[in-house]
């Protein structure tokens, strides 16, 4: 019984530290962004008060998330030093309280957070970094012109079902060309029936024309015979606009991790380089699992023997998040260039701070 009163009350503890470390990191984020931002579309553009106000609400998801990590080492390192600067850790040691449980509350915290930032890293990120794309380039910037793109997808559903995919290397806005164009057909059974390759394709104000291509028939059991056909132009059969290939096409900050999964598959069929998408894609988890990465870290750092200040310990937390997103940003560059595999470049910075954090645990618990 008196341990779970113990539990609850560092829990209580490191979660209003976390709380405001939210708070904190989110003002300092915004202070130094969002609200330049939003004054350049207000002079600029003459943004409207409800066009603003919609900004500041979708740029917050994307802005938070990064605080997460920030403030669960801010808070286990200062919570856990208070108590230990209060000789509440020795009288729980007295009282044959383990070094391990005395720092499970903090770990939990810190698992239940990540477990937390990689659902809404997943549903809320991606949704909302869309809405403030669409808020400011209709809303702010008024009808912008069509620009070139790389890698065009687009996709043809029927009741949640693929029935065609059709893929572009680029999007060239100027000659209104789709270059390097690829058309799949799916099936009933989900696999690929029918396949049309083509140099480029054309819009003349009502369908897009390919040129130069071939079309292969896939046989789909052993008594079905496989056809191929040269053609000089085909009609490409998916009814967008240029407008619209423009406007399908998301950011990778826009992607959900299944989407991403998704274009990497895409994209490694047409032998295309993926490396940003799969940097991308891992960030997705190292970035919310660094909140349980940092409670490691955080908790011993507070519990070492010497007494520190508040300031003393939010000196460390800023070297230790410094530290942390060097190696972040070194790992992004390494994988997005190709150098090293993307997993094992943007997991660098957990796995390291993990080794740091189980020596500095080692230590605390002797």
């Amino acid at each position: 019984m008196h341990l779970r009163i113990l539990d609850k009350y560092i829990f209580r503890e490191v979660t209003l530290a976390y709380l405001f470390g939210i708070c904190a990191f989110t003002a300092v984020f915004i202070g130094t962004g969002t609200l330049f931002r939003i004054a350049e579309y207000i002079t600029d553009y003459g943004a409207s008060f409800a066009s603003v106000v919609k900004i500041f609400i979708f740029s917050m998801p994307a802005v938070v998330i990064w605080t997460f990590p920030m403030s669960m080492l801010v808070s286990s390192l200062l919570t856990y030093a208070r108590l230990s600067g209060n000789s509440e850790i020795t009288a729980m040691k007295s009282c044959g309280v383990s070094f391990f449980r005395i720092a499970a509350p903090a770990i939990v915290l810190g698992g239940m957070v990540s477990i937390f930032a990689i659902g809404f890293n997943e549903y809320v990120v991606p949704w909302a970094n869309t809405a403030y794309r669409n808020v400011l380039n209709y809303e702010i910037q008024g009808a912008v012109a069509t620009k070139s793109q790389e890698h065009i997808i687009l996709k043809q559903m029927d009741n949640g079902v693929m029935q065609r995919l059709a893929y572009a290397r680029r999007y060239d806005a100027e000659t209104q060309q789709l270059q390097g164009v690829s058309l799949q057909e799916f099936g009933a059974d989900g696999k690929v029936s029918h396949v049309e390759n083509a140099e480029y394709a054309d819009w003349n104000g009502s369908v897009w024309t390919m040129h130069n291509g071939m079309i292969y028939d896939i046989a789909s059991d052993e008594k079905s015979s496989e056809h191929t056909v040269r053609f000089k132009t085909q009609t490409l059969p998916i009814e967008v606009t240029p407008k619209q290939v423009v406007s399908e096409q998301k950011e990778l900050e826009e992607l959900t991790m299944r989407e991403l999964s998704e274009q990497i598959d895409i994209m490694r069929t047409q032998y295309v380089d993926t490396s940003k998408l799969e940097t991308e894609f891992h960030q997705r988890v190292t970035i919310p699992m660094a909140s349980l990465v940092f409670a490691l870290v955080g908790v011993p750092l507070g519990l070492q023997p010497n007494r520190r200040t508040s300031a003393k310990g939010f000196a460390i937390s800023v070297v230790i998040i410094f530290s942390y997103y060097a190696l972040m940003t070194i790992g992004n560059a390494l994988a997005r260039s190709g150098s090293w595999p993307p997993m094992l470049a943007v997991w660098m910075p957990n796995v390291v701070s993990i080794i740091f954090g189980a020596l500095l645990i080692r230590k605390a618990s002797r």
